[in-house]
């Protein structure tokens, strides 16, 4: 049976390894994988990563049965609860994602400034000892307390590191200096959003009751949990068989691991634990498979994205969404259209897919395909709607808004008759546009043909006469999307991923126009066309190599729809 180890530190945090020599050891242990979780840090990731597909791309592979070997990217994360230390373990997490490296950099900017504090109090007990110097005994790796304790020890001011924690830094020490922390919930969520398993770390350790860690246990579940380390290199099997009851009580998987620092935590193997730690494939097996049955989700605008110049897609692109969706991931039709004219869109096209939400007015609604209902709407207030209509009229500028079946527009004018060419949504025609709207629409639209500084003077006069209350986004160069500022396309990415339990790093989003800018920051993977505008582009990861006309989406979703 195949054994593995998803609790393993190096010497990029307090480990006495480096991540190529972990690999070496998992080797020897004759491991299918193991998980580098690192104190905060990501940083022996790839090291490991690169030393691992090194020993797997090894000539001899097939001729001895050598067993391959994969490394989990993980981290752990120290946080806060009531006062408390709790650790949250990450596993398989995109560690690359720019949101992730961003927060990784906040905790070492913080845990270095306690360090710079530690180190003042213990100068001034007679200890010549800095930062400077730490990093210069241990380099590479992110100071930790157990990095004190070793500095201490090997230049003779203590005899032990456990006297190290008891004279001077540990919890209760003269010179310890705690540091801000995340909140344990906090790092479920960031977890999640890299795209990893959350799990909390070696529960039984924690000095604290039954209840208490039920009820801890119970709040990370609701946060977003995934699993319990169960299994644990100190765990006699009563420890074990509490810590599985707990698991199963609120649906967690069960993780295991040593918790294996190499000579800094004597006597403790990797694999083994203590002698006795045993941790089957299975474990890592349940976790992939759970994290795999979430999909992913492709957020994409219609015109000049998913829709060539001519209004269609093309059976390339279409074969790509069937193969996609067909993959357990989700797709997402996300509009400045109603979302009567993204149905009409979706009919003609015959784009019916498994797993297809539709969403019109730049965000404001959210529409389940296969449960044929709404699922989410963010209204203008009539107030807000006669506002625009107002402005609109004193500026000289069409403007009209929806029912769920009609536009509805004080005139049938030439913007009208140059919307409509695209847009067969039926209108109705009145003076007074409050008079024919029977709830509060979504959105408005602003059309000018002519002059664009006009168009941009009425959005500056509306936006300063809304007091915040409204969001106003070109489209293109003559629309002019306005919608309420707690809508947009980025708000609809947030709102159905939580909606169906995916991390937005779960999110792909693809776009050309300003409208688009939200959906693509917001989403883990953010696409710009070809096509696209610059400021698009700027806020984009990826830039695709062909245009909307050219199938330039295809690449990208390929690359994308190997399961995670």
């Amino acid at each position: 049976m195949n054994i593995v180890d998803l609790h393993v530190h190096s010497n990029k945090s307090d480990g006495s390894l480096t991540p190529s020599e972990l690999v070496t050891l998992a080797v020897q242990k004759g491991l299918s994988a193991f998980a580098l979780t690192d104190h905060d840090t990501t940083d022996g990731l790839e090291e490991a990563l690169a030393a691992a597909a090194a020993y797997n791309s090894g000539a001899d592979m097939a001729e001895t049965g050598k067993k391959r070997l994969e490394v989990i990217p993980g981290i752990e994360f120290s946080t806060e609860y009531e006062g408390q230390d709790i650790h949250i373990l990450g596993l398989s997490i995109d560690y690359k994602a720019p949101f992730f490296k961003d927060r990784i950099k906040a905790f070492a900017d913080s845990r270095s400034v306690r360090n710079e504090k530690m180190c003042e109090r213990l100068r001034e007990e007679g200890i010549d000892i800095s930062l400077e110097l730490l990093q210069q005994a241990f380099p590479g790796s992110v100071i930790t307390r157990g990095h004190y304790a070793k500095y201490l020890l090997e230049h003779g001011y203590v005899k032990s590191m456990p006297e190290a924690f008891a004279r001077y830094i540990g919890d209760h020490a003269k010179c310890f200096v705690p540091r801000e922390k995340v909140t344990p919930f906090q790092a479920v969520r960031l977890i999640l959003d890299a795209g990893g398993i959350p799990v909390l770390a070696h529960p039984v350790l924690y000095p604290m009751s039954d209840e208490r860690l039920d009820i801890l246990t119970h709040r990370l579940k609701d946060a977003g949990l995934a699993g319990l380390e169960a299994v644990y290199s100190t765990y006699n099997a009563a420890q074990e068989r509490k810590m599985r009851a707990l698991a199963d009580k609120y649906g967690l998987l069960i993780s295991g691991g040593s918790d294996f620092h190499g000579s800094t935590k004597p006597g403790l193997s990797l694999a083994t634990g203590y002698g006795k730690l045993f941790i089957p494939e299975e474990i890592l097996l349940n976790l992939k498979a759970a994290q795999k049955e979430k999909g992913k989700i492709f957020f994409t605008d219609l015109d000049g994205t998913l829709l060539t110049s001519q209004k269609t897609v093309s059976p390339a692109t279409r074969d790509v969404l069937q193969t996609w969706t067909e993959s357990g991931n989700r797709l997402a039709l996300c509009s400045g259209r109603a979302i009567d004219s993204i149905r009409h869109v979706q009919e003609t096209l015959a784009l019916h897919f498994p797993g297809m939400y539709l969403i019109g007015c730049n965000g404001g609604e959210i529409y389940d395909c296969d449960a044929g209902r709404m699922i989410a709407r963010t209204p203008l207030s009539f107030a807000l709607t006669a506002l625009i209509m107002k402005t609109a009229k004193e500026c000289g500028i069409h403007c009209h808004t929806y029912t769920d079946t009609h536009i509805i527009s004080p005139a049938d004018d030439e913007e009208l008759r140059f919307y409509k060419r695209a847009i067969h949504t039926p209108a109705l025609i009145a003076g007074d546009v409050m008079s024919l709207l029977d709830k509060e629409p979504c959105k408005c639209i602003a059309i000018e043909l002519y002059d664009k500084e006009k168009l941009e003077f009425f959005r500056q006069t509306l936006l300063a006469q809304s007091k915040n209350s409204l969001q106003a986004v070109y489209s293109n160069d003559y629309y002019l999307e306005i919608f309420p500022a707690s809508s947009g396309k980025g708000a609809s990415v947030l709102s159905l991923c939580s909606y169906l339990g995916l991390p937005v790093s779960h999110a792909l989003a693809a776009g050309d126009e300003a409208n688009d800018i939200s959906m693509i920051q917001a989403a883990g993977l953010g696409i710009a066309m070809k096509n696209a505008k610059e400021a698009v582009k700027e806020a984009a990861a990826v830039i695709t190599e062909y245009d909307n006309n050219h199938d330039g989406l295809i690449p990208v979703l390929l690359d994308n729809c190997r399961p995670l």
